[in-house]
C-alpha cells in the first residue's frame, strides 16, 4: 500500500504560533508516505525547512523562492526521493498569478510515481474559474502521462475548495463531461470513506462562524485508466480533529488514503 495525505495548514492564521508543534505532532504521528499541504508558511516561521529537518521529509515547493511574493506554498513532501519536479500557475482571471499545480516524480518502491498537488480559488461563485483551474492541471497530468498507462497512475491530492456534488468534482471524477480525453479520477473518500467526511467543518473551533460549513474540501485521488489493482482506494480517514496539547492545529482537517499497489 502507499499512503498518500492531503492538508491545508492555514499558513500563519489564527494562533499560528501556537499551532506549529500541533502541525508538526501530527504529521510526524501520520507517518505517510507523501503528503500534499497547502497554505504552506515558507517565512517566519519556514515550515518547508522543518519537514527537512524535523521529518526528514523530501519535499518539493511552488511557487518557488523566485516568485513567492507573499510567503506562501503548495508543498509535496515524501518519505521517498523526488527525482524531479516543477509547477505551473493556474487561471485566476483578473487577479495576479498566485494559484499553482506543483507536481514531482518520486521514486518509490513501486516505481516512479507522479504526484500533483493544488489549492484551487475559493469563492463560493468561482465554480466556473475552478473548472478552468482543473482542466489545466488535467492537460498537464495528460501530457506528462503520455501513452504509459500501464505505470502506476497519477495522483492527485490537494484543497480543491469544491463539494463532491459540484460540477468541478463531477467532471474530475467521471460524473460529468471528462476536462481531458480519457482521464478522469477516483475520490479515494467516495469508494472508501465514511460518512460525509467534512474537512471544514464547524465542529472546529476555527470554522464556528463560516457562512457555510459541513463541506468536504480535500481530496486524494488516483488517475483512471489504470491497471488494476494499482492506485484503488483501500481505506480513506480524516485526521488532524482532535487537538494537540489543547491547540487544534489548521482550520481544515486532512485526509490520509491507502492506495493498492
Amino acid at each position: 500500500m502507499i499512503c498518500v495525505a492531503t492538508w491545508n495548514l492555514w499558513c500563519r492564521h489564527g494562533n499560528w504560533q501556537e499551532r506549529q508543534p500541533a502541525i508538526f505532532s501530527t504529521l510526524a504521528a501520520l507517518d505517510a508516505d507523501i503528503v500534499g499541504l497547502q497554505e504552506v508558511s515558507t517565512k517566519d516561521p519556514d515550515q518547508v525547512a522543518q519537514l527537512r529537518s524535523e521529518l526528514g521529509c523530501h519535499a518539493a515547493v511552488s511557487p518557488d523562492k523566485e516568485h513567492d511574493r507573499w510567503g506562501i506554498a503548495n508543498v509535496i513532501a515524501s518519505r521517498w526521493p523526488i527525482i524531479s519536479h516543477g509547477w505551473e500557475y493556474l487561471d485566476v482571471g483578473d487577479m495576479p498569478p498566485h494559484r499553482t499545480v506543483l507536481w514531482a516524480r518520486i521514486n518509490a518502491p513501486v516505481g516512479d510515481l507522479m504526484v500533483y498537488c493544488t489549492h484551487l480559488s475559493h469563492g463560493f461563485d468561482n465554480s466556473e474559474l475552478r473548472q478552468r483551474q482543473l482542466a489545466e492541471i488535467c492537460e498537464l497530468i495528460v501530457a506528462q502521462r503520455g501513452e504509459d498507462s500501464d505505470s502506476y497512475p497519477p495522483i492527485l491530492i490537494g484543497d480543491l475548495n469544491a463539494v463532491p456534488e459540484s460540477d468541478e468534482i463531477r467532471r474530475l471524477t467521471g460524473l460529468g463531461p471528462a476536462y481531458a480525453a480519457r482521464f478522469v479520477t477516483t475520490d479515494a473518500w467516495a469508494q472508501r470513506g465514511e460518512g460525509v467526511g467534512a474537512t471544514y467543518s464547524s465542529s472546529n473551533p476555527y470554522v464556528l462562524d463560516s457562512a457555510w460549513p459541513e463541506r468536504r474540501l480535500d481530496y486524494v485521488m488516483s488517475g483512471w485508466p489504470r491497471s488494476r489493482p494499482k492506485g484503488n482506494p483501500v481505506s480513506a480517514e480524516r485526521f488532524g480533529i482532535e487537538p494537540v496539547n489543547g491547540v487544534v492545529a489548521s482550520d481544515h482537517y486532512g485526509v490520509i488514503a491507502e492506495l493498492a499497489t
